[in-house]
């Protein structure tokens, strides 16, 4: 996959009010595409405008500098999400650090965060969202599978299911929230009790205190086309069953969602797992607060 370096004119770009998602009130892309190369992806779409999506990742070297010079002048302390558009831990996190040096510039200002991410990689800041969670922090990882095998086909670029599970209790254990982000759910292939039983048994065994679920995937032109070819390839003839059922709809519902959400409920609440996840309420920084942090 091609690298590419340039320059951004910002960073940090208002979520609509109220989040009752994920709870946040900025959102940060470091970087544009994405090398998870998930077959369902929304951020193929059309509407976002991202050409070479799959073949290209766009870095944003001077995202670090752009986030500690507008931080400090935010005059609304709130929640700042990663992972909306890609994921903030994919391999050329490695090599740029782009997500690494966001989060230290955010536990600097005292800003909440909330990770969104299928990577086990966040490991390597867990001691910086330590020290964010003196204010705020959240990590969720994306699931859709309780299989491994099944993941690198919908997932082939992102790590192992088994890997985010095993991260996602080293994260709990240093008293950080963490949970499960139960999205997108494949009709005909992830959308059976089996599968969702199997998930939130993992999710528990491995500290999560929430799950949040959606059950079913959106369908937008270049995604569902690419999602076709990718069907094609590893489920032959479920292509044509997607198309008979689905059309050109925008939402493609797992079958029997109500019964897969009540499973979830009951099950969930078995565990102790909350459906929502905990948020940090936005406040005003104080003009005097702000000064007083500059000396």
């Amino acid at each position: 996959m091609m690298i590419t370096e340039t320059h951004t004119k910002g960073i940090l770009n208002p979520v609509k009010q109220p989040d009752d998602w994920f709870g946040l009130k900025y959102n940060m892309n470091l970087y544009r595409g994405c090398q998870h190369r998930c077959i369902y992806c929304d951020s193929r779409s059309e509407c976002y405008q991202i050409e070479n999506f799959d073949s290209e990742v766009i870095v944003k070297i001077n995202a670090v500098d752009l986030l500690a010079d507008s931080l400090p002048r935010k005059r609304i302390r709130g929640t700042i999400g990663t992972g909306s558009m890609n994921d903030p831990y994919m391999p050329v996190e490695k090599q740029y650090n782009l997500t690494g040096g966001a989060l230290q510039v955010i536990a600097k200002n005292q800003f909440p965060v909330h990770v969104l991410t299928k990577s086990d990689l966040v490991l390597k800041d867990l001691d910086t969202l330590v020290e964010i969670n003196k204010t705020f922090a959240a990590v969720s990882f994306t699931v859709t599978t309780a299989d491994d095998d099944l993941g690198k086909k919908l997932e082939p670029g992102a790590p192992k299911v088994s890997r985010r599970f095993q991260a996602m209790a080293q994260i709990a254990g240093r008293g950080i929230y963490t949970g499960v982000l139960l999205m997108p759910l494949l009709p005909m292939i992830e959308d059976n009790s089996e599968n969702v039983g199997a998930i939130i048994q993992m999710a528990a065994d491995h500290g999560a205190s929430y799950l949040l679920p959606s059950f079913g995937l959106t369908m937008r032109d270049r995604q569902r086309e690419y999602l076709y070819q990718q069907l094609d390839q590893h489920f032959p003839g479920l292509s044509t069953q997607y198309r008979q059922k689905f059309g050109l709809r925008y939402f493609a519902p797992a079958d029997d969602a109500q019964k897969l959400y009540d499973l979830t409920r009951e099950v969930c609440d078995k565990f102790g797992i909350n459906l929502s996840m905990p948020k940090f309420t936005p406040e005003k920084i104080s003009s005097k607060a702000s000064q007083m942090k500059l000396f």
